[in-house]
């Protein structure tokens, strides 16, 4: 399966439904009154994190996720259905952006972990909201909300708890066949391992813990050379790293040493977090050079084991040190800093854009102002009235006039047309 880490996504949340002008019509009642309805409210849309997910694959094939929209209100006072919310699954690890913004909204680091990412828009509110001792009669009613339209950048960064570290060959995907159930692709030739694998260790009380084997690091990984690059993050939550040396190279630490300068590029973190050094291959090499390569990596490392992940030579030993130092050292704290909150999804529904077609006609654009005139029955004074007053108290006639908007001009707001007549406007 083709491993995906970074991708994009687009959601959008549900609409509100309109509410309604509606009377109360029945026998031996008269003048019933209003009875509109008002409008369900659209669909959340949450992300989930789910632990049966390894990847974000799922997202190359559907990037473009909208919740339903509510239901218009209806007669006798019956409100409109509310959507039901959508909730995308991500896998655990995700760490979610505002492409727009490029600020930080979510790192789901459990398992059924989620975040409200856009709410839906409010059901528009029936006449029979705005009866009143005066006014027992209203004409108008409110269109609902719309729903928030947002781009998103999903990033993967792997949970968990020990990531094996190593040159191309090293034989980190044969260690971690050996030590948990995992089954990667082996092979005698470099990159084999082209996405992470993870495996889950058994200890000896029975619970487990994860270990990420990682692809390759080469010289230059940080800058972009090779596969490792791609991969260094994933490394960032782990609390130690295994550092696999194949002790058939003719220079271990030069190569111990290329890794570690990689990780220090990559960031202060991954250079300061605990290694655990473990001599891969002994069953190539002889006695005399063991103990060579013990002596020379006894010093950058208190901690050094000489294994063979072919033959299966002191595995034991190294799955229950690292066993304890899972134990030991506790799980690393995210860094990610979450840098807006669900206010900062809310669109700005006061926005509106003003166009001269023509030498006196304007056309006045914008969400909440079209969706007023939706719901406006230009035969209805009353309900014209109402849309001249919400657009004064919006600044739009302020802003016609600095245009160059005059006496007898045609303004036009989706279906509607109204002449512009400064004493008639109301504020």
């Amino acid at each position: 399966m083709q491993f995906l880490d970074k991708t994009k996504i687009r959601i959008i949340s549900g609409r509100g439904g309109n509410g309604m002008v509606a009377w109360r019509r029945e026998k031996y009642v008269d003048k019933g009154g209003p009875a509109g309805g008002d409008g369900g409210n659209g669909g959340d849309v949450y992300l989930i994190a789910d632990e049966n997910m390894s990847t974000l694959m799922d997202f190359k094939y559907k990037s473009v996720f909208k919740a339903d929209g509510g239901e218009n209100g209806s007669i006798k006072n019956m409100h409109g259905k509310c959507a039901k919310d959508l909730f995308i699954k991500v896998p655990v690890g995700t760490v979610v952006r505002d492409l727009k913004t490029g600020n930080a909204i979510a790192d789901l680091t459990e398992h059924e972990q989620q975040v409200l990412v856009a709410k839906g828009g409010r059901g528009g509110r029936g006449n029979a909201r705005f009866a009143t001792a005066q006014k027992r009669a209203p004409q108008f009613c409110e269109p609902g909300e719309p729903g928030i339209e947002r781009e998103l950048e999903l990033e993967l960064k792997l949970i968990a708890d020990v990531g094996l570290l190593g040159m191309p060959n090293a034989g980190k995907s044969t260690l971690i066949s050996r030590i948990s159930s995992a089954k990667p692709k082996i092979a005698d030739y470099p990159f084999t391992t082209l996405v992470p694998n993870l495996g889950v260790v058994r200890k000896r009380t029975g619970d487990g813990y994860v270990v990420a084997d990682i692809p390759g690091l080469i010289e230059g990984a940080s800058e972009g050379v090779g596969l490792g690059h791609d991969f260094l993050r994933h490394v960032e939550r782990c609390r130690f790293l295994v550092h696999l040396i194949d002790t058939t190279e003719e220079n271990p630490m030069k190569n111990y040493e290329i890794i570690n300068s990689e990780l220090a590029k990559h960031s202060e973190k991954l250079a300061n977090l605990y290694q655990i050094v473990a001599l891969n291959k002994i069953d190539s090499i002889d006695e005399e050079r063991k103990e060579e390569l013990v002596k020379e990596f006894s010093k950058v490392s208190k901690d050094v084991f000489l294994i063979s992940a072919v033959v299966g030579e002191n595995i034991d030993k190294l799955v229950d040190f690292m066993s304890i130092k899972v134990d030991e050292i506790e799980k690393q704290v995210t860094e990610i800093v979450i840098e807006e909150d669900l206010e900062a999804f809310n669109n700005d529904d006061s926005h509106y854009d003003i166009y001269k077609v023509s030498k006196d006609t304007f056309v006045v654009d914008g969400g909440k102002i079209k969706r007023l005139a939706a719901v406006t029955d230009a035969r209805n004074t009353e309900q014209i009235l109402r849309l001249q007053n919400i657009l004064t108290n919006m600044g739009v006639f302020e802003e016609l006039k600095k245009q160059g908007v005059k006496d007898g001009d045609t303004i036009v707001i989706g279906h509607l047309e109204m002449e512009y007549w400064e004493d008639q406007m109301y504020s």
